[in-house]
This record gives structure tokens, C-alpha cells and sequence, in this order.
């Protein structure tokens, strides 16, 4: 059965100067900001303590943070965890002074204020343990990025492949930049984010390529551009759709989930808006800037493709 009905005619490929000006700005922005301010580790990478303990009333965060400063702690980050009554309290490794120890003497200044909190966990991580994952994490970016660009080459052409990666690079590179310009944590769950970002920016990337694919076989008349606009506008609802309904529940982790994953939703809404972004302007207008024609397509006539009249300007044949 087919279904017809009315797509958007939205020119995107007439502003598409205009959005790789404006990403290119912003990825000088992040590039600048990842040299001058670095990012801001969590423990994951950097190494430390964490300790957990929880209070009988929600606790008074600045009032916790005032005790460990006037005992010696003044580097000790401290935030709810779950909820106000719970506690987490991190401190970046000492030397010779031990895991174990350290939790003693949090837990006895802390027992000035309000004798009846207790520890409920207590973690350690080793600086070399923290340079490792760091070092491990950065290469999985780069293995992924590797095999996303041989797939893409197998599965399309090769332009296609670098208007992918280049797109994957633009999310990964802005939403770095902006983590570190607003030094948010960024510890193992938000590398986790990151990679998601990855995925989720080429499923989206993969869709518009499919679309405009098809179109070059069915529009063998049309210019390029004219293509790759009608493709975009045939997709448009499905990626609105899309990152809509991800973003709702990426917002509800966000302002339900805690303390713990509030980095993670962060990294995942600007990855999600940021990926939308690119795989509309970033990847489709790259495929444009390297002359794809439809000849250099070399698609295999599949039977019922000289039904051009099947496609009608404006509308979708589902």
C-alpha cells in the first residue's frame, strides 16, 4: 500500500555556508578551550577517594564543605548523592597517606558536626589506574571512528564515509569543548555518553544517506543539491521524531536521576542536539563540497528503478 503525503520543502542546502561557518566557529571555540582550560577529570581518570556517607536529615552541603576546609581538606568535592540525605565526598590522591585512612578522618570531622552520619561505601583509584583509563578511553574513540569510516566506505561511497566521520568529529569535538568550558566532570560516564553520541549521531547520519542514495537513482535529472534537499526534507519528521522523543528521556534522567548521572545527560542533550545539527548540515553538505554526482554513485539497477514518475516532487512514497 502506498501512502503519500506532503513533505517540507526547506532549502538547507542554500544555507549550508552559513552552518559551516557557524560550526566552524564553534569548533575553534572548543578546540581553544580544550588547550587553555583542559578537561576537568573526574576520579575515574585522575585517581583518589571517593567516599559515601549518609546523615540521619538532608545534609548541609556548605556547611560539610566548611568542616573538611578548617581539618585539612581543602580540595575535597562534595555533592548529594541519590538524595539529600546522602553524601559523596571526593579528594584527589595524597601521598602516603592511604585509602583506608583518609576515610577515618573525613568520617571523624564530619562526626563534629552530627555524630550519627555513617560511611556507607569507601572507593579508591589509583592515579595510574586513572592514567590508564584515560588513555584506553581515547583509543576507543579512535577504533570506533576507525571502523565507523570502514563501514560507511563498504556500505556507501567514499565521500559519504567522509562526510560521516567529519560529522561524528564536529559532535565529538563541540561537546568536549563545551565540558570544558564549563569544566563539568568528566569522568567514565560521560566517555560512555560520548560513545553513544557517536552511535546515535551516525544512525542518524546513515538514515539521510539511505534517503539521498535512493534519490539519486529515482532523480537522475535533478542537480545535486536539489537531491539532497528533497532527502533531508523526506527525513526531516523521522529525525525530529527521533531526537525529540531520545531528548525527553535523556531531560528526565537528567532532573530524576541523581547527582551521579547528571554529567552523562548533560553530555548526552548537547550530543543529541549537536548530532541532529550535523547530520543535517555538517555530513549532507560535505557530500555536496566533494562534487557527489550520480554517476559517481555506480548503483546497480535494481528492477522497478526506471519508474521515475513513481516520485513526485514534494511527496513521499512510503
Amino acid at each position: 500500500m502506498q501512502i503519500f503525503k506532503k513533505t517540507p520543502t526547506f532549502d538547507f542546502m542554500g544555507k549550508r555556508k552559513i552552518a559551516l561557518a557557524f560550526s566552524a566557529i564553534l569548533i575553534i571555540a572548543a578546540i581553544f578551550s580544550l588547550v587553555v582550560k583542559g578537561l576537568n577529570f573526574g576520579l575515574d581518570f585522575t585517581g583518589g577517594t571517593l567516599i559515601e556517607v549518609a546523615y540521619p536529615e538532608s545534609a548541609d552541603l556548605t556547611k560539610i564543605r566548611h568542616r573538611l576546609k578548617s581539618d585539612g581538606f581543602e580540595d575535597a568535592i562534595v555533592q548529594n548523592f541519590g538524595s539529600s540525605k546522602d553524601v559523596l565526598v571526593r579528594l584527589a590522591p595524597r601521598e602516603n597517606t592511604s585509602s583506608q585512612s583518609l576515610g577515618d578522618k573525613i568520617l571523624t570531622a564530619l562526626k563534629e558536626d552530627d555524630a550519627d552520619v555513617i560511611m556507607r561505601r569507601q572507593e579508591f583509584v589509583g592515579p595510574q589506574v586513572g592514567d590508564e583509563l584515560r588513555d584506553d578511553g581515547g583509543l576507543a574513540m579512535l577504533i570506533a571512528l576507525g571502523f565507523i569510516l570502514v563501514y560507511v566506505m563498504a556500505r556507501f561511497e567514499y565521500r559519504f564515509a567522509l562526510g560521516s566521520i567529519a560529522a561524528l568529529i564536529h559532535d565529538v569535538v563541540i561537546t568536549m569543548g563545551i565540558f570544558s568550558f564549563f569544566q563539568f566532570d568528566f569522568d567514565l560516564t560521560v566517555l560512555a555518553a560520548v560513545l553513544a553520541v557517536i552511535g546515535y549521531s551516525l544512525n542518524d547520519t546513515i538514515v539521510v544517506f539511505d534517503r539521498i542514495r535512493e534519490n539519486f537513482r529515482l532523480m537522475r535529472k535533478q542537480e545535486p543539491r536539489a537531491i539532497i534537499n528533497a532527502s533531508l526534507n523526506q527525513t526531516l519528521s523521522r529525525t525530529m521524531m527521533t531526537s525529540v522523543t531520545t531528548l525527553i528521556v535523556v531531560l528526565a534522567m537528567f532532573f530524576l536521576g541523581g547527582e551521579l548521572i547528571h554529567a552523562f545527560s548533560i553530555a548526552l542533550t548537547i550530543g543529541i542536539l549537536v548530532g541532529t545539527y550535523s547530520s543535517i548540515y555538517v555530513a549532507s553538505s560535505l557530500v555536496i563540497t566533494l562534487n557527489i554526482t550520480a554517476d559517481s554513485m555506480m548503483a546497480v539497477k535494481k528492477e522497478g528503478e526506471d519508474q521515475d514518475d513513481h516520485y513526485k516532487e514534494g511527496e513521499y512514497i512510503d
